[in-house]
């Protein structure tokens, strides 16, 4: 026996089709923006755990994960995590000679403050430093070195050190221009003798 047509199941099942989504609510993962071909690579390589880490001053932060303990009936453990305390905040460089807003933590704030300025703060070469500036510390400490008074102060420094001043690079091409001729003839020289020959009479 054929049961009578309901209104409530139809309107039911435009309801639940209705509700499908046909796109998706994921976040996409934030692409890390490589460096500049003039820029030397940075030696501890990007973030990729945390990657909005690579688009401030982070100080080394990361996202810290542990347990809320709870202090009532139902006592237990609830996972959480912690994120780091990030704002965007405005720093004067003197060698730049312009304001720069950049997304800081607080604890990057304390240590440049200590430090006496956003300048000082990129320029020291501690490995714990390079390592606490990330992908865009590194970026901003080569484009400080290049200013005009960061230079004039890094040959005053190896002048004091008795370091010989290197040339630039075209004046070191063309000294070195007839000994870098003999090498790369003894280079092909070498190449030639030791490539293996093959008889063909056999075959």
């Amino acid at each position: 026996m054929l049961r009578p047509f309901s209104l409530s199941v139809a309107f039911r099942s435009l309801s639940l089709s209705a509700s499908k989504r046909t796109f998706s609510t994921t976040q996409p993962t934030q692409k890390i923006k490589p460096l500049p071909d003039h820029i030397p690579p940075y030696p501890f390589g990007p973030n990729y755990t945390y990657r909005q880490s690579n688009t401030g001053l982070y100080g080394g932060t990361m996202i810290q994960y542990g347990n809320k303990i709870s202090q009532g009936r139902n006592e237990g453990k609830t996972r959480r995590s912690w994120k780091p305390n990030v704002r965007r905040k405005k720093f004067y460089s003197e060698a730049l000679d312009e304001h720069l807003h950049i997304k800081v933590t607080r604890k990057a704030i304390r240590t440049i403050q200590k430090d006496g300025g956003l300048d000082n703060y990129l320029l020291k070469d501690h490995p714990a430093r390079v390592r606490e500036l990330g992908l865009f510390g590194w970026k901003l400490r080569y484009q400080v070195m290049q200013t005009e008074g960061v230079q004039k102060m890094l040959k005053q420094e190896r002048k004091r050190l008795g370091v010989r001043e290197r040339p630039p690079f075209n004046e070191w091409l063309q000294r070195n221009q007839a000994r870098l001729r003999r090498a790369a003839e003894k280079l092909s020289n070498i190449r030639d003798e030791t490539k293996p020959t093959y008889n063909t009479k056999n075959y």
